[in-house]
């Protein structure tokens, strides 16, 4: 997996700040990224014969990458090199991104239909070269709108939950609600097997081994907390948008039944 150690857990090793939480900000929504978007790799570690957590193949990081791509340029069009960047910013927390995928991405997506590229004209001198700028077209959005639809298991797992997350100020509150759902159930059903599995093998463990599991499973419990919390967040709003909806519907009904028995009064 991209980014991802290998190896004796002696061998891993930790940024200051991989475990921080970010504050991101959509348009009408502000959702607290955190760092357990997916489970620590010190779970990998408990039994490398039985432990739940695979591979991402290579296929499902393309499509990933392909949903960041369309997301962004959804936003505004955008020059490769300030693509990268936003990608970098997006995807490196969750490690699914390489500079070396992204003009293949770019080049498959215009292919198909789903982009188009305009060269903008530089200002620096004839011989410049133009900065080609990318953008959406009616199929690219058609198409992104059917890939933020998708809320099946393949929208919960690792690589891919936080990009579907990191979109959600796009995607329909249903939607949203069943992703964060089926996160909560993939990663509980994880726990449980992480923490059967460590029960079995806690003696044969060290005592710095055993802390990197401890501090693997909080981290899954501290995004499970996060979850929950989400999820109850969603099931309000969706509550509150359905009484007012209810409300106002009510309203022009009264307004429009009292408009007639006024009209039919005048006659």
């Amino acid at each position: 997996m991209d980014g991802q150690p290998t190896g004796h857990p002696g061998n891993v090793e930790r940024t200051p700040d991989e475990h921080v939480g970010v504050v991101r900000w959509r348009p009408g929504l502000l959702w607290r990224a955190h760092s357990a978007y997916r489970v620590d790799v010190s779970l990998r570690y408990i039994d490398a014969d039985e432990s739940p957590f695979q591979g991402v193949s290579l296929s499902k990081r393309t499509g990933v990458l392909e949903l960041a791509v369309l997301g962004l340029l959804h936003e505004s069009p955008m020059h490769g090199y300030e693509l990268r960047k936003r990608l970098n910013t997006m995807l490196g927390t969750f490690r699914a991104f390489s500079y070396g995928s992204l003009y293949p991405c770019l080049k498959e997506l215009l292919a198909q239909g789903l982009i188009a590229q305009d060269a903008e004209g530089s200002t620096a001198g004839a011989g410049s070269r133009a900065k080609i700028v990318y953008k959406l077209t009616a199929e690219g959005k058609e198409h992104l709108q059917d890939l933020l639809d998708r809320s099946g298991p393949a929208a919960w797992e690792d690589e891919s939950f936080g990009v579907h997350f990191a979109f959600f100020g796009q995607t329909d509150a249903d939607v949203r609600l069943r992703i964060l759902e089926g996160r909560r159930s993939r990663l509980e059903e994880r726990l449980d097997n992480v923490r059967s599995s460590l029960s079995r093998t806690r003696e044969r463990l060290d005592t710095y081994t055993l802390e990197l599991q401890k501090h693997g499973l909080e981290s899954a419990e501290r995004e499970v907390r996060w979850l929950n919390e989400l999820i109850s967040d969603e099931r309000q709003r969706t509550t509150h948008d359905l009484g007012t909806t209810s409300t106002s519907v009510s309203s022009t009904s009264v307004s429009s039944t009292s408009a007639s028995s006024t009209s039919e009064s005048k006659e």
